[in-house]
């Protein structure tokens, strides 16, 4: 019997790989000559970067970068591969929730300078292709910090740069780019997004994301009013699927840098050769910590369950917690699913996730051929 497992992360307790190795050992307990194949998925956010990079015989990289929060340096991370042509950047290592503590979070005065920074030392190094994972965000800055780190000048109405967050934007009366770095015009950014959101709006950024980030129902109205003046002035349109995505972003690497926005997902998986891993295989293991009614909609575990479908196997998923219906699940060709938490906290399961996790694919495995 062959399986692959590949797993989204179980957020704020495993990595995919951590979950696929749980399980994997509760296979191996229940069915000793399996033959169980692990491999790290991520769907463009956080990890992203990490995985491509092991997946494809690169080097990781370390600098140190400004902070999401002003006057903060950060020890920050990003990968190359390609023969040192390709640098795989995650924007959560420059300006990610995780690194602003809960009662400072507030997405006016956060900033992506940081990942304009981790470019700049990609540049330096020689890379003109950008793999970028978007997800994470602190900052609702519509990419301004990142792009004056990268030459742009976005000036007050007395010519000065504006201030670090999307508070700046309140100030901004001009945009030039005639100073942007040359080597930004030779590259190219290939944009890890699976978040359909507009930029502005009340599916935009500041309306949707924001809260999550420290903002309040007022600052979320004069974001959304500053950024949607911003694309104003920098001549775009922000109405398109992954412009809102982590706080922006989206729009300034796609609109204002002529990046290409992709499934975080598929990008992910095509670098990490899973689908050549399901040749032969009879089960095709997936999960994410919670499994609802986004799940079917391009996740993780949907993407999965697809490449699988067209190699013939069994698709099986686990999760912290179902909140779907098989029906729909079955739809995206799905054939079983299991919770870990049935009968205990949600707590309890976060802390003993990969003891659950083992135990559970030794009772769905126990007496199985295939």
């Amino acid at each position: 019997m062959k399986t692959v497992i590949a797993s989204d992360s179980f957020k704020g307790s495993l990595t995919s790989y951590e979950v696929g190795v749980a399980i994997s050992e509760g296979i191996l307990s229940a069915v000793p000559d399996a033959e169980v194949i692990v491999r790290e998925v991520a769907d463009g956010g956080e990890g992203t970067s990490g995985i491509v990079t092991r997946a494809c015989g690169g080097e990781m990289q370390y600098v140190s970068v400004p902070g999401p929060l002003p006057d903060q340096t950060i020890q920050a991370s990003y990968g190359i591969i390609n023969d040192g042509k390709t640098a795989v950047i995650d924007i959560s290592q420059a300006a990610g929730l995780t690194l602003v503590p809960g009662d400072k979070r507030d997405p006016l005065y956060t900033t992506t300078r940081g990942v304009g920074e981790l470019i700049i030392d990609a540049l330096d190094k020689g890379c003109r292709q950008f793999i970028i994972g978007l997800g994470g965000s602190a900052t609702n800055d519509c990419g301004a910090g990142m792009l004056q780190v990268l030459g742009m000048r976005l000036t007050d109405k007395d010519g000065r740069d504006i201030r670090p967050g999307a508070v700046g934007l309140s100030e901004l009366e001009s945009i030039d780019d005639s100073a942007l770095d040359p080597r930004i015009r030779e590259s190219e950014f290939l944009v890890a997004c699976d978040v359909k959101n507009p930029l502005t709006g009340s599916n935009g950024c500041s309306f949707v994301y924001a809260p999550q980030k420290g903002a309040d129902e007022r600052s979320c109205e004069l974001m959304d009013g500053w950024i949607s003046s911003f694309a104003k002035k920098a001549g775009k349109d922000g109405d398109f699927e992954g412009a809102g995505a982590a706080g922006g972003l989206g729009f300034a690497f796609a609109a204002v840098l002529g990046g290409k926005l992709v499934s975080g997902a598929e990008l992910v998986i095509s670098h990490t050769h899973l689908e050549e891993c399901m040749e032969g295989a009879d089960i095709v293991i997936t999960g994410e910590g919670k499994v609802d009614r986004q799940t079917a909609m391009g996740k993780i575990p949907a993407v999965i369950a697809g490449l699988a479908g067209k190699h013939g196997c069994r698709v099986i998923v686990f999760a912290g917690k179902v909140e779907c219906d098989e029906e729909t699940l079955s739809r995206c060709g799905i054939d079983e699913v299991y919770s870990i938490s049935e009968g205990i906290s949600e707590e309890e399961s976060v802390a003993r996730a990969a003891e659950l996790l083992t135990a559970k694919a030794k009772e769905v495995f126990d007496g199985r051929s295939v």
